[in-house]
């Protein structure tokens, strides 16, 4: 949620730091705002709505040289979303300039004492309180700005990454971390600043990822400067070369980003496969569960603790994890899991799933299960992300990068990662026979194919898209590791159409859902060959008999649901454990489809955000 952009060097700031901007709208926003120092004058553009409104608005304006420039696309926190309560927000002296992710929670105790002391506030906001906070240590002090930046954020109680500078001493932006991301683009006498490293991939492949309690000072004509907030300490700026590249953050020719996403799937499963699964071998290698082998196989039990999507993809390991190694699992949402005291043991071992690796409530999990002395694994997406740092060990998918706020990609590298953690300790266990074993590496090894032939049923997901258009309300249904397809495959549709709709277990359509059905409810089955395959053909049949509208998933060559269903998608038959990869397919495609039928902004829905950096 949210984003922040700033440059300070030789170039133009402005495009810079618009474009950075516009990489960043996957986060999602509802404002967007941008002020330049031009060595004289500060210009400062804010406006509610999208970046390209902020563009033309400034350059209404009239855009100025300008080598200093701080941008930020706000999500509503405290405060409406307007022009006023956009960023960036200025100090009452006008001297400093301010943006902010994340939340202040003491804002108001905050705020009333700065009020006392001749403070006058515009917004709504708690970022507003923070530049008057950092100006009123500054004053009070006399010490240059990051020392007051530093002394001022001892007295904040929540999370930010902020970007900050005073118009007296233009040479310098000093930055700061705790809970939100924050990367710095290290260029020749010159940086950048970004929530992650996507804004400045064309200008440098060298960043620096601000950890928890640190700020840095970043001025002209030195390296960085990072201290430690808490102990008050010079570190050294580590800087990591990032492998990103500009192709990979365009759409390649595609309408919107979450289709490319979607179509990058088999690559996507290729990429994470690679070096990891080699079936001729009989060898999965993942260096991390490798190192922490003992601990896996002594589990109690299993804790996986996510949120969105990423939940779901948790629920399809859960199946993976106790038919194949026989490890007690239990998939937890990470917003409640912090908040209800769990039972949390030594001999526990965590799994944390976020593709951007900065989720808030699973950090927050992460924190309190390292606190119990479990251990914590984290499979993500983003190298050099918190999730990545804050845990023990765990596995990258290499999916790259989802611009797409409804993740896609995502999922089923997901799935795959936590596939092959789940079959390597399998064969560890010895829980799994060494034929069996061998079997799933192969058909894993198939998985982008059989992939490929799902997305060519596009055409056909699009006819059965523009019959399902007008629809108020869907059912997802589903057995087995395909019960959490169909909660997938509910949440795109909500997120991207706005159409209301639910998955469950199809068993349980019985105890409520059944009363929903009727001649207007679209029933979407995912009926694949599997062991429930008889129960959900009499689920269809119920469904029939009360006139519900059919669409369903199948293995290609069925014909007993092909002759009950008003719909059929056929998938390439797979094992059931391997099902969700491929069944998952044509329900992103379906609710892809109904959304552009229906003008949705596919890639930003509204009030979504890709990464949620707040609680």
């Amino acid at each position: 949620m949210c984003g922040i952009v700033g440059y300070i060097g030789s170039k133009e700031a402005y495009p810079i730091v618009l474009n950075g901007l516009r990489r960043l709208e996957y986060r999602g926003y509802d404002s967007a705002g941008i002020a330049l120092f031009d060595g004289a004058q500060l210009h400062l553009c804010k406006t509610k709505g999208k970046v390209n409104a902020l563009a033309e608005k400034f350059a209404a304006q009239g855009v100025p040289q300008a080598q200093i420039g701080i941008g930020h696309t706000r999500w509503a926190t405290h405060g409406v979303p307007n022009d006023v309560n956009s960023h960036p927000h200025t100090s009452n002296s006008g001297a400093l300039i301010l943006v902010h992710n994340g939340i202040i929670e003491n804002y108001a105790a905050l705020k009333t004492v700065l009020q006392q002391r001749g403070y006058v506030f515009h917004s709504d906001t708690d970022t507003e309180v923070l530049v008057n906070l950092i100006e009123e240590v500054k004053k009070t002090n006399n010490v240059k700005l990051g020392k007051a930046v530093q002394l001022a954020l001892k007295e904040v109680e929540g999370a930010y990454a902020i970007a900050v500078f005073d118009q007296s001493k233009p040479n310098e932006i000093v930055v700061a971390k705790l809970g939100s991301p924050l990367a710095i683009g290290v260029g020749t006498d010159e940086f950048f600043i970004a929530s992650d490293a996507t804004p400045f991939i064309e200008f440098t492949n060298q960043a620096i990822y601000l950890e928890d309690h640190e700020m840095a000072v970043l001025r002209l004509g030195r390296e960085a400067r990072v201290r430690d907030l808490k102990k008050d300490a010079r570190l050294d700026s580590a800087i990591q070369e990032l492998s990103l590249n500009v192709e990979q953050i365009e759409k390649g020719g595609y309408e919107h980003f979450m289709l490319k996403e979607i179509y990058e799937q088999p690559r996507a499963i290729l990429d994470t496969f690679r070096g990891r699964l080699l079936p001729e071998e009989g060898i999965i290698k993942l260096s991390g569960l490798e190192n922490h082998m003992s601990r896996f196989l002594n589990a109690e039990r299993i804790l996986i603790v996510a949120c969105g999507t990423s939940w779901h993809a948790g629920l399809v390991a859960e199946y993976i994890f106790e038919e194949w190694a026989r490890i007690p699992v239990e998939v937890e949402y990470a917003s409640e899991f912090r908040y209800r005291n769990p039972i949390i043991n030594k001999n526990d071992v965590v799994i944390a799933i976020s593709q951007s690796g900065e989720t808030a409530d699973t950090l927050a999990a992460i924190k309190l299960a390292k606190s119990h002395g479990a251990l914590v694994y984290g499979v993500c997406n983003v190298a050099g992300s918190s999730i990545a740092r804050e845990t023990d060990a765990g596995s990258y998918t290499h999916a790259g990068p989802e611009i797409g706020v409804a993740s896609t990609k995502a999922f089923t590298t997901q799935i795959t990662i936590l596939t092959l953690i789940a079959l390597k300790l399998a064969k560890e266990k010895g829980s799994i026979s060494q034929s069996v074993y061998q079997q799933h590496l192969y058909e894993l090894q198939q998985i982008p194919q059989l992939i490929e032939e799902a997305l060519a049923s596009d055409a056909t997901i699009k006819k059965i898209a523009s019959e399902m258009v007008m629809a108020q309300h869907a059912l997802y249904l589903g057995r087995g590791y395909n019960f959490p397809v169909a909660l997938e495959g509910a949440l795109k549709l909500k997120e991207i159409s706005y159409i209301h709709a639910e998955g469950y277990p199809a068993a349980e359509m019985k105890h409520g859902p059944i009363a929903l059905i009727d001649a207007q409810m679209p029933v979407v089955v995912v009926a694949v060959n599997s062991n429930h395959y008889d129960k959900v053909v009499s689920n269809i049949e119920e469904i029939k008999a009360r006139k519900g509208r059919i669409i369903a998933i199948v293995t290609a060559g069925d014909s007993v649901v092909k002759g009950l269903a008003d719909h059929v998608i056929e998938v390439p038959k797979t094992t059931e454990a391997s099902s969700p990869l491929v069944t998952t397919i044509p329900l992103q495609l379906l609710s892809y489809h109904i959304a552009v039928m229906l003008g949705r902004n596919v890639d930003q829905p509204r009030n979504l955000a890709k990464s949620v950096t707040v609680e």
